[in-house]
């Protein structure tokens, strides 16, 4: 990194540097300082940001200048001797004349101009009151947890503090609850879920985060979530010095700091974890006021992880619904070919379509297709219930009108009347034929080999849950080569496209994929629901299944 030192020096800086202009940048300053930490330039932004003219500080120690604060003098030769070797060094120091707020500090070797370090200064505090209603507008864009506490620690650093902790419950990550009032003796155990660092990170890299830590009643981090108010510390604190203890691989968690502040993290009257807050010796102490700042700060954040937590919480449990409501890989029986596709509309993961495969006595092998109606989770209730029950009744080896009679009569006796339909085939490869019944739902179609199709004249039957007496079964012969094409309404049918098109558009289309002989039914499927989706507005099912020659 290279910038420009200011060209407007008063007379008295480094003799033979030309003379340039310094871009105007809000906040940023440089200055020259040799090896010894005697201020050799200074340019007209180091003015405009510390307020010290170039001729009352050039020529002088930059520790009698700016950093005159606790620690601040073995700061400056710790960097100058990093610069000396070589090294770039950083940190964000406050105090002393520095000025009012906190200054990102960058210092690096002074290359072609002799020896000396070139300092890079930038207010790095808050700019002012409205800082805090920033630093909350930048949490919470996202409904991730760990993303949301990494926003956290994004605006404490550097602005606030020179490092920060951000630790939540592990009860409340694990059981999805908060921990009951604890006992006088117990410990709290809390992950962490993100941690910066300002300045040099240490060999290593910054913690990760996810580590669980186990916190005795004493430590500042209890105390904090105990009481449910801020706890100052320092290293000399025992407990504080435990915590905040070498970790795996001697990495410190927050190294070089010496004042902390811990703060709970707050949320609809429940404390949900706690904020670690570290400044090294050449920044100030936590003030009162900083302290409540930091009680906003943590309060505001803690609604932002509680409704990170929440969206967590349900789209687990959405998901862990979701995979339970999707079948099974089926079992198909040999002597045959199956392919099958499902595709749900829209941005859900199931549906109120469903299909099984059961395998029977004899080498048989029952194939159902259904349709609750609608689509969505309220479909998808009914739809489990439906695919239950189906494969219930034909593992018992029942024939296909009897199968629908009895979810006939389920269906009636379910909340709400559902509506729902089904085609139920039993395929015999040793017979070359099929059984099959419909109950409201469309007739499979058959296709020939070289791509003739037509579609089984079924007995119509009313949908299931609509108390019909009877479901009539057809047997049907399937010849060498031949194709059974079961689906659902969705593949065929929306408002823009009548049943008469789409069902033309089907049989086009099984026909082009299925002409030559032997071709593989998984590639027809998806070419067939990827051809026909375009029009698609409810969830898609497509079976196909063949008898091996």
């Amino acid at each position: 990194m290279h910038i420009l030192v200011e060209s407007q020096i008063a007379g008295d800086g480094m003799p033979g540097l030309p003379r340039r202009r310094e871009p105007d940048l809000a906040g940023l300053a440089t200055f020259v300082l040799d090896l010894q930490g005697t201020v050799v330039s200074w340019s007209v932004s180091a003015t405009r940001l510390f307020g010290h003219a170039a001729q009352a500080v050039v020529g002088r120690e930059v520790w009698d200048v700016l950093m005159t604060g606790p620690g601040q003098y073995e700061l400056v030769h710790e960097a100058l001797a990093e610069v000396a070797a070589g090294g770039v060094w950083t940190a964000t120091v406050a105090g002393g004349d520095l000025g009012e707020g906190r200054f990102a500090l960058r210092c690096e070797p002074l290359t072609g101009r002799g020896d000396g370090a070139l300092v890079i200064a930038q207010r790095a505090s808050p700019p002012g009151p409205g800082w805090l209603s920033d630093a909350v507008g930048r949490i919470g864009g996202t409904l991730d947890l760990t993303q949301t506490a990494s926003e956290i620690a994004d605006v404490a650093v550097p602005g606030f503090a020179d490092a920060v902790v951000i630790y939540v419950a592990e009860r409340l990550l694990v059981t999805d609850e908060l921990a009951p009032p604890r006992a006088a003796g117990q410990r709290v155990v809390v992950r962490r879920l993100a941690a910066r660092l300002a300045g040099a990170v240490p060999a290593g890299g910054p913690p990760h985060p996810g580590e669980v830590l186990s916190l005795g009643e004493n430590m500042p981090g209890s105390r904090a979530m105990t009481a449910g108010e801020p706890v100052v510390f320092g290293v000399q604190d025992s407990e504080g010095a435990e915590w905040m203890g070498d970790r795996a691989g001697g990495q410190r968690l927050t190294p070089g700091c010496t004042a902390f502040l811990t703060v709970p993290l707050t949320a609809r009257g429940a404390v949900m974890g706690c904020a670690l807050f570290g400044r090294t010796p050449a920044s100030p102490a936590f003030s009162p006021g900083e302290i409540v700042t930091a009680g906003e700060l943590a309060s505001r954040a803690a609604v932002s992880i509680d409704n990170a937590r929440l969206y967590h919480q349900e789209r687990r449990t959405a998901l862990a619904l979701q995979r339970g409501l999707l079948p099974g890989r089926p079992s198909v029986p040999a002597g045959m070919e199956v392919a099958h596709v499902y595709l749900p509309v829209g941005a859900s993961v199931i549906g109120g379509d469903w299909h099984d495969i059961v395998p029977l006595p004899g080498g048989r092998a029952a194939f159902i297709v259904g349709d609750a109606m609608g689509h969505g989770p309220e479909a998808a209730a009914v739809m489990v219930q439906l695919r239950t029950a189906a494969h219930t009744l034909a593992d018992l080896g029942l024939p296909p009108s009897e199968v629908l009679s009895r979810l006939d009569r389920m269906v009636a006796g379910m909340a709400a009347a559902p509506f729902a339909t089904c085609v139920y085939t039993v395929i015999d490869p040793a017979g070359s034929s099929c059984v099959a019944a419909q109950a409201g739902h469309l007739p499979p179609l058959l296709v020939l080999p070289g791509g003739a199709t037509r579609m089984l004249s079924l007995p119509p039957g009313l949908p299931l849950g609509l108390g019909a007496e009877s479901f009539a079964a057809t047997r049907v012969s399937l010849p060498p080569g031949a194709t059974l094409a079961l689906f659902t309404d969705g593949l065929v049918e929306s408002r823009t496209r009548s049943l008469d098109d789409g069902l033309a558009a089907l049989q086009d289309a099984l026909s082009s994929t299925l002409a030559q002989p032997g071709g593989a039914l998984a590639a027809a499927c998806e070419a067939v629901t990827q051809t026909l989706r375009e029009h698609g507005e409810d969830d898609i099912t497509l079976v196909l299944a063949r008898i091996s020659q």
